[in-house]
């Protein structure tokens, strides 16, 4: 099929859409059109799935293009075009330039603005529900885009020192650096030794693909694990991950990764809609769609 005909079939008043490859066991849909119906919007969804389609990352000017004939309202953008979208954009805010990824973009009256809210559901879903946990010492695995957003996170919140571990050396030293500029070289590192950054760290943050139902298996030796350390999880399928039965196991405070899933979906929801997500309604449908 088509893809401007693909498109042009939703005649819905709302229209969304998730850009990505292999998106189909995504939760984003059903939460966006049940929450747009609790606000008596009829909302369509629809998956984007390169994979599914047959297309390339290369088919991205095709997809905006197609999206902005059909009326849509805008995009979530996932893997593997979060920053292959960005020269595609009319507008970017300060945010997402500064992370380097969109993964959400609105289309309005001919204008592309690209937002990043993916680190707005990192504070609001995981950080805020940590409360009076400390933020002065923090390890983060991961340095790629997931890690990029969380590491932003972190620090606009405040982290006095985040030591960020990735086994791509090049990429970690990037994403150090380049924070480092935006927010102080004191305030970020890098290193290749998880058990001496740990020694004295209050947080870990996991920002890797490790935990996946695609990649089972632990980021880290669990023994690293002591009960003084507050454990935040990013992998959300399955929730329970290996590292966070372990944490729980260790006597760590735990916090899976829905959080930041519902809380990057209610962001996009705002600035798709100018309406505000209930964040519990919301949860509601993230867990409901979640395989016993």
């Amino acid at each position: 099929m088509h893809l401007r005909t693909y498109l042009q079939g939703n005649r819905a008043e709302l229209k969304l859409g998730l850009v990505g490859s292999g998106i189909q066991a995504s939760r984003t849909p059903a939460m966006h059109e049940r929450e747009a119906a609790e606000h008596r919007l009829t909302c369509q969804y629809q998956l984007i799935d390169l994979y599914a389609l047959g297309l390339q990352p290369d088919a991205l000017p095709e997809i905006l293009d197609a999206a902005e004939s059909a009326g849509f309202a805008g995009l979530n953008i996932t893997h593997p075009c979060k920053q292959l979208v960005l020269p595609l954009l009319t507008d970017i805010s300060a945010d997402a330039g500064a992370i380097g990824a969109i993964n959400t973009v609105v289309l309005r009256d001919g204008r592309r603005f690209g937002h990043n809210t993916d680190w707005l559901g990192f504070r609001e879903g995981t950080l805020s529900k940590l409360e009076v946990a400390s933020l002065q010492r923090v390890v983060q695995l991961g340095a790629g885009g997931a890690g990029a957003t969380t590491a932003y996170a972190l620090l606009k919140m405040g982290c006095s020192r985040l030591t960020v571990i990735d086994h791509e050396a090049a990429r970690c030293a990037a994403l150090v650096e380049r924070y480092g500029r935006e927010f102080g070289s004191d305030r970020i590192r890098e290193s290749n030794d998880i058990a001496a950054s740990l020694a004295d760290a209050q947080g870990l943050v996991h920002a890797t693909p490790t935990g996946m139902k695609s990649h089972p298996g632990l980021p880290l030796l669990a023994s690293l694990l002591r009960s003084d350390l507050w454990v935040a999880e990013i992998v959300y399928f399955p929730l329970e991950t290996e590292l966070l039965r372990q944490a729980r196991a260790a006597g760590c405070r735990t916090l899976d990764g829905s959080g930041m899933a519902v809380h990057q979906a209610i962001g996009a929801f705002r600035l798709f809609t100018g309406l505000e997500a209930n964040a519990d309604r919301m949860q509601r449908h993230f867990i409901a769609q979640q395989p016993v």
